[in-house]
Parts: structure tokens; sequence; C-alpha cells
């Protein structure tokens, strides 16, 4: 079913998810593994997925991300291209109080990996044009859907339809797929913008990243392969006030790498941008439901929050991981998989995590993005208690690395 149909016929399968990129083409593989028909509709053209131009941006991938690709048949393509976690260091400014997390502690191999995007999406896409039970239908978009009858009916652009048990909005944070269902969130800016680029600098960054609490926003330094000429190199994600931002961006490659330096500080010796500046707005929204009849939200058309723990991608990826267990389990059972109380199980499994987290970075956020003297000390001194209190800190590193709580077969390694 991996062809892309156009004959004229509805094409019928099990689920139809909205949106090809990591979340989406996730949770297809997902059913696929299982024995699942799926289509997978997007608007963009999977040959920019791949494009050979560096775009500077990378995600943060958790261990348990890690386990749900590795299980899926993914992960191998993309581990050349995937940089190890083995230590974070969490400071607040110029203060001598570290935080320090050390992947030796729970002896359990890397807390994560950087993995430039074009990487991801690479091996993911490479992977659905090879299962046998996925159609992408690429580029399509999605004109309507019927959710009234015992399956729903969507409606594309080019006139033909899909018919599905089950629809996925992977649709990302403007989500047409949650605003035709008629689902609300709440949301809001930080008033903060994210400025994303490459750097690279003289001495190898021994696979540590680095979380410094700026008094704009948190400054973070990823660190990523070597580059073709044995270049180190890293990945900044520097938060500004967001009306500052775009004179950033405007700034010579002179200013610019002053500005940059100044942040970035001198302990892996010379350092400058290479590549191009990218820029997004920084809030927060979080769906007041992430189901309707016939219909499932995933990842950023469900939640999104700050990147200050680099969890946004790992949040979807555990969502898809939970759907599909969901769906398989239920589609075992001889259940209709399409029906509110199935997916209501889904609901209640991922709800709680994603809004705990949204919850957890948005106060780290507005605790630490100021310059109070007063609460500049408090928080160099809570960053000191953790660091000396192991329980506390194993357990902040277990949540990092996607492994605490209530996880999917996938997540913990294992097939569905």
């Amino acid at each position: 079913m991996n062809e892309d149909a156009r004959s004229g016929e509805p094409v019928r399968c099990d689920v139809a998810i909205i949106g090809g990129g990591m979340a989406g083409a996730t949770l297809a593989l997902a059913l696929d593994s299982a024995g699942l028909e799926v289509a997978v509709i997007e608007r963009d053209d999977p040959g920019n997925w791949a494009a050979p131009a560096f775009d500077g941006r990378v995600s943060a991938i958790s261990a348990g991300s890690r386990q749900v690709w590795q299980a899926l048949g993914a992960w191998d393509a993309m581990a050349p291209d995937a940089e190890p976690i083995l230590d974070i260091r969490v400071t607040d400014g110029d203060q001598p109080f570290v935080l320090h997390f050390d992947h030796n502690e729970l002896r359990g191999g890397p807390m994560g990996y950087i993995v430039e995007n074009r990487d991801i999406r690479t091996a993911l896409l490479d992977a659905v044009a090879n299962a046998p039970r996925i159609c992408l239908m690429a580029p399509r978009a999605v004109d309507a859907i019927d959710r009234d009858g015992a399956a729903a009916v969507l409606s594309l652009d080019d006139g033909g339809e899909v018919h599905a048990l089950l629809v996925v909005g992977a649709d990302g944070r403007g989500s047409r797929v949650r605003e035709s269902a008629g689902i609300n969130q709440t949301n809001w800016h930080y008033g903060q913008g994210a400025i994303v680029t490459t750097v690279l600098h003289d001495r190898p960054h021994e696979g540590t990243a680095e979380e410094r609490f700026l008094g704009p926003g948190p400054f973070a330094i990823l660190p990523m392969t070597d580059d073709e000429d044995g270049g180190h190199r890293s990945s900044i994600v520097w938060t500004e006030r967001a009306d500052l931002v775009p004179a950033y961006l405007d700034l010579n490659d002179a200013d610019f790498n002053a500005e940059m330096t100044a942040r970035f500080g001198d302990h892996l010796g010379g350092v400058r941008a290479t590549g191009p500046r990218w820029s997004y707005p920084l809030g927060l929204n979080l769906a007041e439901s992430y189901i309707a009849p016939r219909l499932a939200l995933i990842g950023d058309a469900a939640h999104g929050i700050h990147p200050i723990a680099g969890q946004g991608l790992n949040l979807g990826i555990r969502d898809a991981a939970a759907l599909a267990e969901v769906v398989v389990d239920a589609r075992r059972l001889g259940l209709d998989f399409g029906m509110s109380t199935v997916l209501e199980d889904y609901q209640r499994w991922r709800r709680f995590d994603n809004v705990a987290l949204a919850a957890a970075t948005d106060v780290i956020n507005r605790v630490f993005s100021n310059s109070l003297s007063p609460l500049r000390l408090v928080r160099g001194l809570g960053l000191a208690a953790v660091n000396r209190f192991g329980p506390a800190r194993r357990l902040f590193m277990r949540e990092a690395m996607g492994l605490a709580g209530d996880l999917p077969r996938l997540v913990r390694g294992e097939a569905l």
C-alpha cells in the first residue's frame, strides 16, 4: 500500500494520519509494524524533507525515543549522524553553582542524542517508503473531514477521498485538524524568540550539553557530530527578547559572533557561527482535548512547550507510541478503535505527562528568565542542592531520558 494512490477510487485504510512529520511518520511505522493499513497525508513535498542543504536545525532525542525508533527499524539509518549526550551541565549566569548530570551514574548508555532534523526525516521517510502497509500521499492536502459515520471520510484537494476508522492530527501547532474538530486550546506567548544556528569551536565538546540561564532566557549548547572536515560543531538555541531577535539576526558575521561568544564562553576555544540563522517565537499551547469521535491529536497539534528542556519532539514520539498501543490492543480485542471510549484511554495516558512537563518548563522559564539578585541566589542554591542530592539528580536524569513513568511498550524497546 506504499504507493501514492491516484486512481480515482477512495483509499481505504485503518488509520489516516494528517501530517507526515517526525511524530506522524513514527505513528505510521508503529501501526504498520502491527499489521494496520495506514494513509499518511502530507502537504509538503517529501523531497523537501531530505534536502541536501543543511538548514542548521537539530533535535534532542531522548533515550526513550531512540528505543522507539530502534524497535521500528528506523534508528540504524540515523545513528551514524547522532551525537550521544554523555553529560549535561546547567548553570545560572556567572554564578559558581553547577548542576551536573553524568550518564555513567545510571549505567544505561547516553542520556540522549543530538540529531540533525534532515537526518531524522530522511531515515523516517526511507522507512515509510519501505513499509508494506503505508500509503504516503504527498504533496496532498485535506479539504474536509466527515466523521459522522461508521468511518471518517477525508476529502482531498485533488478530489480524492480517504476512508478510515480513525483520523490522527499530526499537523503541528497550527493544526487544521484540531480547528476543524472545534477543539479549543490554551496558549500564550513568552515575549521571547529563539535564535538557532550551528557553531564551530576549536576544542571537542566531549558529548556535553549545556544549559545556561541568562536574563533574557536560556542559552543552550547542544553537541553535534564533527563536520566532514573534522570541525567540532555544536548547535545553539539562544533565547532573547522577541523584539530584539530581528536585530541580532541582521548583524554582520563579526558582530553576531561577538554577541554569541559573549554568551557561549571560551571553554571550547574560539567559536564562530556557520550556516544559516533561524528564529521562531516561543510560546505554550495545550489542546483542551486530544480526542473527538474518530479523531486523535498527537505531537504539536496537541501540545507545544518551551524548548528549555529539549523535550517537545520526545513528547510527540511518546504520544505516537501510546496511541499506537491503544489502537493495536483494541483491534486485537475486536473493538472499533475509532470509538471515543477507546480513544479516552490514550488521552488519559498522555495528558498528565504532557501537561506536567508543560507546566514545569513554564515555571522554570519564568523563574530563571530574569536577573533579580535575590532570586538568582535562591536559584543557584537550588541547583547546588539538587546536584548534591543523588536521588533527586537521578530522578531528573530519568525524566530527561524519557524513561520515567508509565511507558508504552515501544518506549521500553519492545514490539507492539
